[in-house]
This record gives structure tokens, C-alpha cells and sequence, in this order.
């Protein structure tokens, strides 16, 4: 996958796919309309950002490539590719108690903060796509 066509993209499915983690410079795209809401992201090598109606969804240091994310009242899903391990921030609930599972498997349950965002890490190689799935 590794790079996103155009940067961003809606799927067949009503997700979207994000980001392009070999890019040596940032690259941007504003005003991406998917599903009633409009998206902003930013992508290169050294970090990937998605913004929903102005609001922080996603990014990751290292950059890397997004597919199919979705967001439930219940939490996110996507996958992700990247040259190297990442760490990634999404949006959640605030104070709210989060289970993840990378690959299928449970690793952990977190607490987000008062502003609601929740850090994992993830280990990444080229050409290996690792799902992430954050739910309540």
C-alpha cells in the first residue's frame, strides 16, 4: 500500500484510506469531503495527520499509510503500514477506559485523558499491513 492515491480517498465501503509514508517532503490535502464530513490531512516520512471538520482524528510519528478507517460510537478501527515501528495518537472519549487490539490480539487496556486522546504503539515493517481496532 504505502502511499495513499492522491493522499486520500473514500472507499467503496464508506471508510476512508490515509497518508503516504515515503514522501520527503509534507504534502497536504484540504477540503476532502467524504459522507457529509470535510477532512484535511498531512503526510510525508516523518509524521501523518488527519483532521475531521477541524477536529484531530489521527497522527503518527513516523508517517505512515491508513486504510479503512472507521469511527463507531463504540471507537476505531483502521489498518496501517509504515518503514518502521510508529507511534499513533487518535481522538477518543474522554476518561474513558479503551481496549486495543493489534492483529487480532488484545494488548492492552488504556485510560484516555481529559482531552481524550489515546497513544499506542505499533510495530511497523515495509509491506506489512497491521490492523489496529480501539473499542470501548
Amino acid at each position: 500500500m504505502s502511499a495513499v492515491e492522491g493522499l486520500i480517498r473514500s472507499e467503496a465501503d464508506g471508510t476512508i484510506s490515509f497518508g503516504d509514508y515515503t514522501l520527503p517532503k509534507k504534502t497536504k490535502v484540504s477540503d476532502f469531503e467524504n459522507a457529509g464530513d470535510i477532512y484535511k490531512v498531512k503526510s510525508f516520512k516523518e509524521i501523518t495527520k488527519l483532521e475531521k471538520n477541524e477536529m484531530f482524528v489521527y497522527e503518527s510519528v513516523p508517517g505512515t499509510a491508513v486504510s479503512h478507517l472507521k469511527q463507531t460510537a463504540e471507537g476505531v478501527e483502521f489498518q496501517v503500514e509504515g518503514l518502521q515501528d510508529a507511534q499513533i495518537t487518535v481522538e477518543m472519549e474522554a476518561e474513558t477506559v479503551y481496549s486495543i487490539e493489534i492483529d487480532g490480539e488484545k494488548t492492552s487496556e488504556m485510560k484516555t485523558n481529559l482531552s481524550g486522546k489515546l497513544s499506542v504503539s505499533v510495530e511497523l515493517e515495509e509491506g506489512k499491513i497491521v490492523s489496529v481496532k480501539v473499542t470501548k
